[in-house]
């Protein structure tokens, strides 16, 4: 059965995924990662995490993914030994030189898309070196994988949701270029995604929009996202052994809504009593959380269509916070810093809550029902799930 493994970037985003059907988890050391622009999690950290998810019969991977000079070898050969202790179920690595170090160390290596596999001979290679797994090249067809997954000697992953990297398979020198920041050493600052000019005629099949002074500006260097929920039978017979979600610097809402669309799929698909179908409120309910629209990156075709900015059909507006929780009547006591009414759809968001989903269905202020609550009222609303002090409230507005 396919691995569903989906990312977290802080406490909030793990607890979410956890609670939607994950069945692993990956996760980045502090400062080793190709995402510092996320929480990220330390030492004393992971141990933690590592508890948990093997609690819930789970698996923890960790990200050590930078490309590496000597000096963080180094480091990472001190605390091996210790992250081994805590039962880590692989380390992913981009670096060849982390392999054998990592395997000294009792540790299972996942080889991470930023090696770029791309054919047999290299996963047969990888087998000899004591590879478990490695992540598939962005840039690979669907009937480019399904050869190489069928005849594979280790585990084979790929990116099914996310964000796609202008750089082949994530090799990008821009931000050094602009910033003198190191995109593959997780520093990466998007500049990509931002609004580009181009000074002259420039190609009209690419430009979007003529400025005032004549020139032309749109993100034509910005990929749309990917998302394969569409086609989850192909994927699943092509024979791959892990579908990932990208997502460690995004919030805890977008990685919990990806996590629980591919977890209905998958066990649909799995599920021999009921026949496959598409279920477009899958795609509706991506498209609620942030995106740069949609595409199928490189399984059928080059991908084509450039992004803006963000196509999320909804946007999260901070209305409020969590003041208690009342467990046997299910009941969350809210303060608010703007107006929620009846069918209201909100989002609450904390470190151990994760992130809820919830159309509001009573509002009530000592004992008396209200169709909505205004700015500075403490109001009662009725919660599915238990909620705690502090937990950040958001209200759901169409785009």
């Amino acid at each position: 059965m396919v691995e569903l493994l989906t990312p977290a970037g802080n406490l909030s985003s793990f607890n979410s995924v956890l609670k939607n059907g994950a069945d692993s988890i990956y996760v980045g050391l502090d400062g080793l990662n190709m995402r510092n622009n996320a929480n990220n999690f330390n030492l004393k950290e992971i141990k933690n995490l590592a508890s948990i998810v093997h609690q819930e019969d789970k698996k923890l991977y960790l990200c050590t993914n930078i490309v590496m000079k000597d000096k963080e070898i180094e480091e990472l050969k001190t605390i091996l030994p210790e992250i081994y202790s805590y039962e880590v179920d692989a380390l992913i690595v981009s670096d060849l030189g982390m392999v054998d170090i990592a395997i000294s160390n009792n540790l299972s290596v996942h080889l991470s898309v930023q090696n770029n596999t791309t054919n047999l001979a290299t996963l047969k290679t990888l087998k000899k070196i004591g590879v478990t797994r490695a992540i598939l090249s962005r840039e690979l067809s669907l009937n480019e994988i399904e050869k190489i997954a069928k005849n594979s000697p280790i585990e084979t992953e790929i990116f099914i949701h996310g964000a796609m990297c202008m750089g082949i398979s994530g090799r990008c020198f821009l931000s050094y270029s602009l910033y003198g920041e190191n995109a593959n050493c997780g520093k990466c600052l998007q500049p990509c995604r931002k609004e580009w000019t181009l000074i002259g005629s420039g190609d009209e099949k690419i430009i979007l929009e003529k400025s005032n002074d004549s020139s032309y500006k749109t993100n034509f260097l910005s990929a749309k996202d990917l998302t394969m929920i569409e086609y989850v039978p192909e994927l699943i017979k092509s024979g791959v052994d892990g579908f990932k979600i990208e997502g460690r610097g995004r919030s805890s809402d977008y990685v919990s809504t990806a996590t629980r669309v591919f977890r209905e799929a998958i066990d649909l698909y799995n599920n021999q009593n009921i026949d496959y179908k598409f279920n477009p409120a899958w795609l509706n309910n991506l498209k609620k959380v942030f995106n740069r629209g949609f595409d199928t990156g490189f399984y059928f075709n080059q991908p084509y269509m450039i992004s803006k900015e963000n196509e999320a059909t909804y946007k999260k507006k901070d209305i409020g916070k969590v003041v208690n929780y009342y467990r046997k009547i299910n009941v969350a006591e809210l303060k608010l810093w703007d107006e929620l009414s009846i069918n209201d759809e909100i989002i609450i968001q904390g470190e151990t809550t994760g992130s809820i989903n919830q159309t509001v269905k009573s509002i009530e202020i000592n004992g008396i029902p209200l169709e909505k609550g205004v700015k500075g009222e403490n109001i009662a609303v009725t919660i599915k799930e238990k909620v705690r002090k502090n937990d950040h409230v958001y209200k759901l507005l169409k785009s």
